[in-house]
């Protein structure tokens, strides 16, 4: 009996394995909210050119942590740095939606303009490591005029 429940026992803990992979190969919340408040500080401490360019540099692992990356808009909808896609950069994308018709970057700026200035957004949006559009909690912080951001696919 004792062989059986410690088979049984290994059997499962090997079958956990790959869930327990999957799940550290994505970004959690904290870490989401690190890499914001990282970025932030660049921004304050360096300057917004050096800071932009690190931010969209996906070399620069401060930035870029599997399926968490930064980005930076400015509270007209305009995109100023994007970790994931450089082509998004200097485009104005107010009124993009998501694929359930979520104003994805209105909604970042009413959480950017609320009294706490700071908060989480949910919307669809491409997980850069799957390639699917994937259920996206961003977390985002009004850093002067601008909405500096992360967020973690669910």
């Amino acid at each position: 009996m004792k062989t059986l429940i410690s088979t049984v026992a290994l059997s499962l803990g090997i079958l956990a394995l790959p869930c327990a992979a999957l799940a550290a190969d994505k970004g959690t919340a904290d870490e989401a909210v690190a890499m914001t408040k990282k970025a932030a500080a660049l921004i304050k401490s360096a300057g917004k050119d050096k800071a932009f360019a690190e931010i969209s540099n996906p070399a620069n692992a401060n930035f870029h942590d599997r399926d968490l990356y930064v980005y930076v808009y400015d509270l007209h909808g305009v995109t100023l740095a994007h970790g994931n896609n450089p082509k998004m950069v200097g485009k104005n994308l107010i009124e993009m939606k998501d694929n359930e018709g979520k104003p994805v970057i209105k909604n970042l700026i009413e959480i950017a303009n609320s009294p706490a200035g700071k908060g989480w957004v949910e919307f669809k949006w491409p997980n850069p490591v799957t390639k699917v559009i994937e259920q996206k909690a961003g977390y985002i912080e009004k850093v002067d005029n601008m909405i500096v951001g992360s967020g973690i696919y669910k």
